[in-house]
């Protein structure tokens, strides 16, 4: 079965992460950082996997929603060789 994917977030070019507050455990941090890659999910049905893409910009720079979805294609038909031989399961 073919590999499908899925874009887990929207690229705005940042992310907000977030990690406990060492002064008190009981609350979180969040931290936006800068980011040139985007969270997708990938499947066959029976196997999910996650990873970070680099996405694509344009000759202005700006970035090219269009060209990222072909080279997460690209990264799907990788993912769905990887499933074959059993190096993602």
């Amino acid at each position: 079965m073919p590999v499908t994917w899925t874009k887990l977030e929207t690229f705005t070019g940042t992310r907000t992460e977030t990690s406990p507050n060492p002064d008190n455990l009981e609350e979180t941090i969040d931290t936006t950082i800068d980011c040139r890659d985007i969270k997708v999910e990938f499947t066959d049905g029976t196997v999910t996997h996650t990873r970070m893409v680099n996405v694509c910009y344009d000759a202005d720079g700006d970035y090219d929603d269009a060209e990222t979805d072909i080279r997460i294609g690209q990264m799907a038909v990788g993912v769905e060789n990887k499933i074959a031989v059993g190096v993602i399961s």
